[in-house]
């Protein structure tokens, strides 16, 4: 088997975002560049991944929610399920529709800081063990809302006030999402080096060399447009 394809099913998480039913991906959150009306053959593609990430982009910015389909597609597939989860009540739903996890960004902080207790109470509630806290940047800040806002904050002072009430943390790196120009590996190194937490690290992973590196620094790698456009391969390349 090709060097990296042995860490295709354990450290690569691929990517679903919805977008008025629609299979999409942006860049940087904002151009569209690829959408598919074909959910269910992405959902089959990624049969074999013990979990996929699916974010509802329509809940994210607050233009409606994907709820039918991402309980569909939960049903066929183990997935952690983020987008517009601002609530425990919404947190709640998405895991009785059949979600292994929450994934939670902007409903963790109030006032450009960690909301302590509303993450305390979503952790007591569900279960930290099933809470996926987002810690998005842009500029080596915190973006929250769907990318549209910035906080004055790092990822770095917020994970150190996050950890207890999660089980891992997606770093999102909106910089490079989308752009297929490789991740910032000294940025999810040194979020490494802050918390204890599992790291699932997002934004321009490209290579299954890149999936190697991350799984060198303990993290596992979320990939959508690579994936979306043939850039990596799911499988292994034909014997010569």
């Amino acid at each position: 088997m090709a060097p990296g394809f042995r860490f295709a099913s354990e450290m690569l998480i691929p990517s679903i975002d919805l977008r008025g039913g629609k299979v999409v991906q942006l860049v940087q959150g904002e151009r569209l560049a690829l959408e598919d009306t074909d959910v269910f053959k992405w959902v089959e593609r990624f049969e074999r991944f013990p979990a996929v990430q699916l974010i509802d982009l329509d809940a994210a910015i607050g233009t409606g929610n994907n709820d039918t389909l991402v309980s569909r597609i939960c049903a066929a597939r183990a997935c952690r399920v983020g987008g517009g989860i601002r609530s425990i009540d919404r947190a709640r739903a998405v895991l009785a529709s059949g979600a292994t996890h929450v994934i939670v960004g902007s409903a963790l902080f109030r006032d450009g800081a960690p909301d302590v207790d509303f993450a305390r109470a979503l952790a007591d509630t569900v279960g930290a063990d099933r809470v996926i806290a987002a810690v998005d940047t842009k500029g080596g800040r915190l973006v929250v809302h769907g990318w549209r806002t910035a906080l004055p904050l790092t990822p770095f002072e917020a994970v150190r006030m996050l950890e207890p009430y999660c089980a891992e943390f997606l770093y999102t790196l909106v910089d490079g999402e989308g752009m297929m120009h490789g991740i910032d590996l000294e940025a999810v190194r040194a979020l490494r080096a802050a918390t204890n937490r599992r790291i699932v690290a997002a934004g321009g992973i490209t290579t299954h060399a890149e999936i190697d590196a991350l799984d060198a620094l303990g993290a596992d790698a979320v990939v959508g447009m690579a994936i979306y456009t043939g850039r990596l391969a799911l499988e292994p390349p034909p014997p010569a």
